[in-house]
């Protein structure tokens, strides 16, 4: 009996308290479940026209890109022998590769190796066209690449490139002795060491020779 009058009182209490509070708590259930309808709707707009703008603008990249590509084999037909075929060049390698155009990239760059006017141009064709080599894991052609005689400016991007190739190769003592080469030609304040060192630690090379 105890019992049935503890059920009643509960009820009782609950009948009472939804009396006075019933309506508010129906009104503020309401409101959160608007709300959150609200902030899901919301947040599937966004997704829906985040989407949207992102294939809008892969779409203007491939038309850039294309256009960019037009002019500079324009430029290399009409102007080869000079440093702006060269520099059109490395502008439409670096378009394409934004568009996400790898052969387009490494046919400019290509080009610039080849036939660039620009000792200066042409060493930076090599190392950017030995990165994309990497990032297709064409080692072996990267390396060849990378192969050749640059201005002294140069030799340390292109002993640090030589080094991340013999990195994906697992050629680590070759690689520690690129980055080393690379640390030995580069400026000693050159903020660019501590990314090489860096490199070098984590395939345990020893660290960096002191600078003279």
């Amino acid at each position: 009996m105890a019992f049935d009058l503890d059920e009643q009182e509960q009820l009782a209490a609950l009948k009472d308290w939804w009396k006075k509070y019933g309506n508010l708590t129906t009104w503020a259930l309401i409101i959160a479940l608007g709300a959150y309808a609200g902030w899901s709707g919301w947040n599937y707009y966004q997704r829906s026209q985040a989407l949207q703008a992102s294939q809008l603008y892969d779409e203007l990249q491939k038309a850039v890109s294309a256009k960019v590509q037009r002019a500079a084999a324009d430029i290399q037909q009409k102007f080869g022998s000079t440093a702006y075929a060269g520099m059109a060049a490395l502008s439409a390698a670096k378009v394409a590769f934004d568009a996400n155009d790898l052969n387009g990239a490494k046919e400019q760059l290509q080009w610039t190796v080849d036939h660039g006017a620009d000792d200066d141009y042409r060493a930076l064709a090599r190392v950017r066209l030995a990165g994309i080599l990497l990032d297709q894991k064409a080692y072996d052609d990267g390396l060849k690449v990378l192969a050749a005689d640059v201005p002294a400016p140069f030799a340390s991007a292109v002993a640090d490139r030589k080094g991340d190739i013999l990195v994906a190769q697992n050629k680590i003592d070759e690689a520690r002795a690129a980055y080393q080469l690379a640390l030995d030609k580069m400026d000693s304040q050159n903020p660019g060491r501590q990314l090489i060192q860096l490199k070098l630690d984590a395939i345990g090379g020893a660290p960096a020779k002191a600078a003279a």
